[in-house]
């Protein structure tokens, strides 16, 4: 039985500007691993290319559910929703 988890998605500029400090400080600048450095992998995540799976489906989902004319509280959890396999 699929249950249903939050996907965390932001709109990929504001997510990548964020991230773009980060490589450039090489210091996690926000969460739990504030002010420790930054690894190969987690500047790899950073770049954007491993979240914009994320992003683009929860923005997907977001303006489908505003067109099909739910209200914005309604849309976001939508497109929070992800279903576990």
């Amino acid at each position: 039985m699929a249950t249903n988890i939050l996907r965390r998605w932001l709109t990929p500029n504001k997510r990548a500007g964020r991230y773009a400090e980060e490589r450039k400080n090489k210091v996690h600048t926000h969460g739990p691993k504030e002010g420790k450095e930054l690894t190969d992998f987690e500047a790899g995540m950073r770049s954007g290319y491993l979240q914009c799976q994320s992003d683009h489906a929860g923005l997907y989902k977001y303006k489908k559910a505003i067109s099909e004319g739910k209200s914005k509280k309604e849309a976001k959890e939508i497109s929070r929703a992800k279903k576990a396999k």
